[in-house]
């Protein structure tokens, strides 16, 4: 592997990947130097961006060019192929949260990843907040005595009411793309957080239905519940949120035996001993671990393994807290995670 990761991105798509391009051209050792995608808009922008070549097909970039891994911005439910292609011609793959459409896509990802001995990354912007970091790190050291509950809610008005992309919010909207609607886009959140937390929940059970914008065919609200041995597990996903700030500004609650731990723009820990909020300032995010790009490419060049939270074994076992969601919201039922294996 040479000093320099030479890196490709498949599908423009989801509209992070603008933001993630940025990162990558902040690094000296990372050289973003083709695209691929069926809109030439999104070319066009890539092109302006500084990414010289590109393709409207994804196995022509992966066929001529020179590189040492992609980025996959498509889809959710393209991201398995995308990966497997990679994978087998060698190359490491980072893709955005979550990791696939579904388990089964999940499962194709993993394997390929580990059949041809490549680095599988599923990017979580969450995991490079020095608040929530922290507020993970606190709850570990026991701060706040046992963990019984973690509580994760992400939302906002709705992907074309807060200005994404059609490109984006079309596909968003789309089940067999998306692999769901808000549940998928940002229950994965919440189940990302709690399995770095409390790990692997017993079981899941789920609800969710298009209760404010009717023009949709998926769902804009859904609760996910994670069942553990002693604890439990709350995600919350909305398209539909009118306001921010205030209470609204601690998306992330760790209750324990002994305080809690609200995180979002502030971090405060309230303690039995205490009786009284207290403010933390959590300490910056130290290189090279200030953003996914970032953590990318150094462990690619170090060859060091991903951090937990991003890593495809922990992110395979996301993705099968959200199918049994996905079963509960179908069926009715609380869906235990074994009957998935």
């Amino acid at each position: 592997m040479r000093k320099t990761v030479r890196i490709g991105i498949v599908g423009l798509v989801h509209d992070h990947v603008w933001g993630v391009l940025n990162q990558f051209v902040a690094l000296e050792n990372a050289e973003v130097t083709c695209a691929a995608d069926v809109n030439e808009p999104l070319l066009k922008r890539a092109k302006d961006l500084g990414v010289m070549k590109t393709y409207k097909r994804y196995e022509d970039l992966l066929a001529e060019e020179k590189i040492d891994a992609v980025i996959v911005y498509t889809e959710n439910s393209r991201a398995a192929d995308v990966t497997e292609a990679a994978a087998e011609r060698g190359l490491h793959v980072m893709v955005e949260k979550p990791m696939a459409a579904n388990l089964r896509q999940a499962q194709r990802m993993y394997r390929a990843a580990e059949k041809s001995g490549v680095r599988l990354m599923v990017n979580y912007p969450t995991t490079w907040s020095p608040v929530v970091r922290h507020a993970g790190k606190l709850a570990q050291e026991g701060v706040v005595g046992r963990i019984y509950q973690v509580k994760y809610r992400a939302g906002h008005e709705g992907p074309k009411e807060i200005g994404c992309s059609k490109y984006f919010y079309e596909w968003l909207y789309d089940e067999k793309l998306n692999g769901a609607g808000a549940f998928i886009d940002f229950c994965c959140y919440g189940a990302n957080i709690c399995r770095w937390i409390l790990g692997v929940p017993k079981k899941a059970l789920a609800l969710g239905g298009t209760y404010v914008r009717d023009y949709l065919t998926v769902e804009d609200n859904a609760v996910l519940l994670m069942g553990y041995e002693n604890a439990i597990g709350i995600a919350e996903a909305t398209w539909s949120q009118v306001g921010s700030g205030g209470p609204l500004q601690y998306p992330l609650m760790l209750k324990g035996s002994e305080g809690t731990i609200a995180a979002g723009q502030d971090l405060l820990v309230y303690t039995s001993e205490k009786h009284c909020w207290k403010k933390i300032e959590p300490p910056p995010i130290e290189k090279p671990n200030q953003n996914g790009p970032e953590h990318f490419v150094s462990s690619i060049l170090e060859e060091k393994p991903f951090e937990g939270s991003v890593s495809a074994s922990h992110n395979l076992d996301v993705q099968a807290i959200l199918e049994a969601g996905l079963v509960s919201m179908r069926e009715g039922r609380a869906v235990p995670l074994n009957e998935l294996v």
